[in-house]
């Protein structure tokens, strides 16, 4: 198998993330040019991001399961061709309903990468954990970039540049490495490029359960920061962020920015610990950290902020190695698409009980409350996790199939 397809694999896969999360986020930060150019409230607004929000999390187990059947390489051209569409789509919309279409386009073409992207990473990986840290590291680039991108396009030009420009690039990356598969420069490999033992079923079965519980809290915590960041920044710092849309969104950009970068330090952990005890720890950490920011304001709610989003990258790849390891090959997209039906699928959720909220009270202390509680249940689940690497009722490596060989 060609060390070069291996290479751009990741290579694509890494852009493939960050393009996924510029444009699943954008529309956070173009609502706020909307409530002026619509003359419609905040909570009516976000309410039209959630069909496309469910769909990101619907589309991800079918997505899987087609990576797994027939190409990981091309469901990814797809990925990128759908995405950017539903982005164009969304800023030539002419009214709520044309948008509505637009972003939910959108999600089902997000929906790919996650399932597709990671199970193609993995695969090609001879280095998982430093591998889907990078991995990491593109998308919180992503979702930094998503405010700043948005917030200027919308302040600079129009909203609707803001969800066409980044569409058009989405689309075009997605031209090249359909080229490069159509050369046979990219190839799709059929087993891991570093095999490891095969789980049992008590295990998979086991381990799947209980991360469908942090993963299902995580994704609440992750969804709700990313909603509600651009309004809880401009309701709680007025003077540091000014009053047009680009202040808002560089913050909102520089949290996820600075909160993306220690997953570096998660994935060089899981290459040297068990990945549970990383898990558990930034976990835990979370429940007093999300507390602290429910009233916090100015500065130290920009620390709080980024704090958390710190925590959720680092765990990142100690989750991505627990599931990579506790299910075989063949079903892997599958399982990564199972993980963000509840990791996304939570988006939804999340959109809704900011608007209600906020529609109730006016701002978001109650929201930050009840995610600490979910933080606090993780961290339940997380500890009744296998603690030790050998699993007992593992197949082991002797059995697995050699290098080159079907799966």
């Amino acid at each position: 198998m060609s060390h070069r397809s291996g290479r751009l694999a990741i290579v694509f896969s890494c852009i493939g993330h960050a393009q996924m999360h510029v444009l699943a986020a954008l529309y956070l930060t173009v609502v706020l040019a909307l409530e002026t150019d619509w003359q419609a409230s905040y909570d009516h607004l976000l309410r039209l991001w959630t069909l496309g929000a469910l769909l990101i999390g619907l589309g991800a187990p079918l997505a899987g399961w087609l990576g797994d059947r027939w190409s990981e390489s091309r469901m990814m051209v797809v990925f990128h061709t759908l995405t950017g569409l539903g982005a164009v789509a969304a800023g030539l919309a002419p009214d709520e309903t044309g948008l509505v279409l637009g972003l939910a386009l959108l999600g089902i073409g997000a929906s790919i990468y996650h399932p597709v992207g990671l199970a193609w990473i993995v695969k090609n990986a001879e280095n998982r954990g430093s591998a889907l840290a990078w991995n990491g590291i593109f998308g919180g680039i992503g979702v930094a970039a998503a405010g700043f991108v948005a917030g200027g396009l919308s302040d600079v030009v129009s909203w609707r540049a803001a969800m066409i420009v980044p569409g058009l690039v989405c689309m075009a990356t997605g031209l090249l490495l359909a080229i490069l598969i159509a050369r046979g420069t990219v190839v799709d490999r059929t087993v891991d490029a570093k095999p490891v033992p095969r789980p049992s079923r008590g295990d998979t079965v086991r381990v799947f359960l209980l991360l469908s519980v942090t993963m299902l809290c995580a994704g609440l915590v992750y969804n709700s920061m990313a909603t509600i960041m651009p309004k809880w920044f401009g309701d709680r710092m007025p003077g540091i962020v000014g009053g047009g849309t680009m202040g808002v969104g560089a913050l909102v950009s520089l949290v996820f920015l600075v909160g993306a970068l220690p997953q570096l330090l998660g994935g060089w952990l899981v290459d040297r610990l068990p990945p549970k005890r990383i898990y558990v720890a930034m976990l835990l950490l979370q429940v007093p950290v999300l507390a602290l920011a429910a009233t916090a304001v100015g500065y130290p709610l920009f620390a709080l902020a980024a704090l958390t989003v710190a925590m959720l990258n680092i765990q990142v790849p100690a989750e991505n190695e627990l599931l990579a390891r506790f299910t075989p090959a063949r079903h892997r997209g599958l399982a990564y698409g199972a993980k963000f039906v509840l990791a996304f699928g939570s988006g939804p959720a999340a959109v809704q009980f900011a608007a209600w909220t906020y529609d109730a009270t006016g701002r978001f202390d109650d929201l930050l409350f009840a995610l600490t509680a979910l933080a606090a249940l993780a961290v339940l689940a997380a500890l009744m996790l296998p603690g030790r690497e050998d699993r007992p009722g593992a197949v082991p490596p002797s059995s697995l199939p050699a290098p080159g060989t079907a799966d």
